[in-house]
């Protein structure tokens, strides 16, 4: 017999085709009062590509009352597949393809699908899911089943077609017409991959700055990732607290308001540039306008994350392989060389990973700092914002950036993949680990102590900055640029805010506030599946929902920009699009951190809950949600620090009703109103602060029966900071 819920969902089948507006993405209020807002019943008639869709509900909900788990499997792909074909099909402005209007004539219109299509989609998927259940696939479980395909489709909507459609648009000029002739001549311009700079001063092409670029934030930002690691797990420095204090302002920080400090420090009016003149007679320049500048701010933005990655790894390497080596009368230096550094290359290049591929993505610093040294992620911006207008350029810049980042991604994940470094077993293990060597110490100390010493200059400029006159000539204090931005007034009808910022960070806190959550549950659930589930086409879905953490931002930018300003899915302009994106983009984080926790669980607990008659999805709730309480605040932090924080993705999505905290930012620091723009970064970074503190207090921590020692020792690694 066919379960309960697939009968609910071939009822519920008929509820978009019947009530919902099939066509316009208002909200759901508005596209009701909408003189077009009709459900599918009603615009089938005079749409006649429409008719076969009717026939779907009919037919799953005759299935599934006579048990016939096939057919409900055919009709409801059948369903989904005509109701692809037909909105890419039939556009706005008549047939997509011209070889279909050759064969059928003239051609047809309509507009962008609304809520009932996006209803009758999400039911078709669960009606196939409760299908493949009843016919035994993945142990015959429907959640499990209506997670997968729920989460692919979002996936192949949200990620894979938006790549797909820069892929296109890249061999199309600016009507649409196929042009691979046009495509070669953009993609193999000199701008692109110019050698000049093998021969004479000037920069090479963007691809090659960028990529050289990337490289070298990738491994310094590494090196000092692992110096800071070094400092605070094996040193007797007590600089621990402010290490990992430090290690988190970047990460609230958007990344291209530290190149802003650095312009106010070393620019060509600069108070250390001025200082420097004043003093010692060294002449202004330029020398930070260029790749010198942006791999500076870009270091001292991405650091940081290499040294959480690299704590974690060097806190995982068991002590008692390293006093073995010593026992056996090993020197420091051969003990470090022979058995630490083999252990943590893992960490070594995950951290190199993410310092490349957020060097590839970032575009506020090489818009602030990079003068003439192009890059493809500012090329990207100018193509679509600028007076040429070029989209195809900016696809096919698109198409060499997520290139660059995709081939680092899968070289890596095949480098670490086909090793070992396995040290942590079921038995205890209570070594200490053996001191540095000393000329490694000393090169740690000489590295971190004055990249400290810059770190908190530059943060002192972005708390500090913009309340006072001018920093660094004028420190009389003054609210004149944090009133500017965040003023409150009173009128004729009371109280308003009639700050300049007001509208972008409230829309900030809104579209961030939504998204959290989604991230998480989309993040966690794929974890799960992950970790818990097998099924065929494993690896694939586990790659899939990756592939988004090797797209750079500015592509997922462009993308989307390009797939969804028209139908059949038209969602730019709308904050929708603005939380897709933000969503899609950070998702990665909560699956491994899903991941990483699940792997601490024992599968027994999974295993129990279903003996004792508990379904998957039930077991999902009760058992492992509260168990995954870490992972959930690591994801649910990371989104909203993100999306907060996010330029790159969102630069091109953001309108007048939707202008965000970043692009306010950006854009006031261009015009030179550095006040307002670091009043505004001081004002987000204590927001952040204040919201990673209340998540963590409303999530709570996880409690799975440990209780503290007696003696009040603190375990390693883990300060009282």
């Amino acid at each position: 017999m066919m379960p309960l819920a697939a009968r609910a969902w071939a009822v519920a089948l008929a509820v978009p085709a019947l009530l919902l507006p099939w066509y316009g993405q208002e909200s759901l209020l508005a596209a009701l009062r909408a003189g077009d807002a009709m459900p599918l019943a009603m615009v089938a008639w005079a749409r006649p590509w429409l008719l076969p869709l009717l026939a779907v509900p009919l037919v799953a909900l005759a299935a599934s009352w006579r048990d016939a788990p096939r057919l409900l499997v055919a009709v409801s792909l059948a369903g989904l597949a005509w109701l692809c074909l037909e909105s890419l099909a039939i556009t706005h402005r008549g047939w997509a393809w011209a070889w279909i209007g050759g064969l059928l004539g003239a051609a047809p219109t309509q507009p962008a699908l609304g809520w009932g299509a996006l209803g009758y989609a999400l039911a078709c998927t669960m009606l196939a899911a409760a299908g493949l259940a009843r016919r035994g696939w993945c142990r015959g479980d429907m959640f499990v089943l209506g997670a997968i395909l729920l989460i692919l489709g979002a996936i192949l909507i949200f990620v894979f077609w938006p790549v797909m459609t820069v892929l296109i648009s890249a061999v199309r000029d600016n009507d649409g017409a196929f042009a691979p002739v046009l495509f070669w001549e953009k993609f193999s311009d000199r701008s692109i991959w110019g050698l000049e700079c093998l021969s004479d001063a000037r920069s090479c092409g963007a691809a090659w700055n960028t990529l050289f670029l990337a490289v070298l934030v990738g491994v310094l930002s590494t090196l000092l990732g692992l110096a800071f690691a070094l400092v605070a797990l094996r040193t007797g420095l007590p600089l621990k607290g402010p290490i990992r204090l430090l290690s988190l302002l970047p990460i609230i920080t958007p990344p291209f308001v530290i190149g802003l400090a650095l312009i106010i420090m070393f620019g060509r009016a600069g108070f250390i540039t001025s200082f420097l003149y004043q003093t010692f007679d060294i002449p202004r320049s330029r020398w930070l306008y260029g790749w010198p500048g942006v791999a500076i701010a870009q270091l001292l933005a991405f650091t940081p994350i290499a040294f959480l990655v690299l704590v974690g790894v060097l806190q995982a390497v068991a002590p008692s392989l390293e006093e073995a080596a010593g026992t056996l009368r090993a020197g420091r230096w051969h003990i470090f060389r022979t058995i630490t550094w083999p252990l943590i290359r893992p960490g070594l290049a995950n951290a190199f990973l993410i310092g490349f591929i957020e060097s590839m993505a970032d575009f506020g610093n090489p818009l602030m700092l990079g003068g003439s040294f192009n890059v493809l992620s500012t090329d990207i911006f100018f193509a679509v914002v600028g007076a040429a207008h070029d989209q195809g350029r900016a696809a096919i810049l698109g198409i060499v950036l997520l290139a660059f980042t995709m081939a680092a991604f899968t070289s890596q994940r095949l480098w670490v993949g086909t090793r070992s470094y396995t040290t942590v077993t079921g038995k205890g293990d209570g070594g200490v680990p053996p001191p540095l060597p000393l000329g490694l110490r000393a090169a740690c100390y000489a590295t971190v102590l004055p990249w400290l010493a810059l770190t908190v200059v530059v943060y002192g400029i972005i708390l500090g900055g913009g309340f006072v006159v001018s920093v660094g000539r004028d420190h009389t204090p003054t609210l004149k640029y944090f009133l500017t931005a965040f003023s409150i007034d009173r009128g004729v009808g009371g109280w308003f805010l009639s700050g300049s910022a007001w509208s972008s960070f409230l829309t900030t806190m809104q579209l961030s506030v939504i998204a959290m959550p989604l991230t998480a549950a989309l993040g966690l659930l794929t974890a799960w599946l992950l970790a818990r589930q097998e099924f065929r086409g494993r690896g694939a879905f586990e790659f899939l929902t990756m592939m988004s953490f090797a797209i750079p931002g500015t592509v997922i930018g462009i993308s989307y920009i390009l797939a969804f300003n028209t139908p059949p899915v038209e969602l730019t302009g709308t904050g929708t699009i603005l939380v897709l994106a933000f969503m899609f983009r950070n998702m990665p984080v909560g699956i491994r951190a899903g991941i990483a926790s699940l792997a601490q669980i024992d599968k027994s607990l999974d295993e129990a809950s279903l003996t004792l008659g508990a379904r998957s999805g039930r077991t999902f709730r009760l058992v492992i949600l509260p168990i995954l309480r870490p992972a959930i605040i690591a994801a649910m932090v990371y989104s909203f620090v993100r999306a907060v924080t996010a330029v790159s993705a969102v630069i091109f999505l953001t309108t007048a009703q939707y202008q965000l905290a970043t692009v306010y930012i950006v854009g006031r620091a261009e015009i030179g109103e550095y006040g307002i723009a670091l009043a505004y970064s001081a004002v987000l970074i204590v927001v952040m602060v204040a919201a990673l503190i209340a998540i963590r207090a409303l999530v709570g921590e996880q409690r799975i029966g440990r209780r503290q020692a007696d003696t009040g020792a603190v375990p390693i690694g883990l300060s009282a900071s």
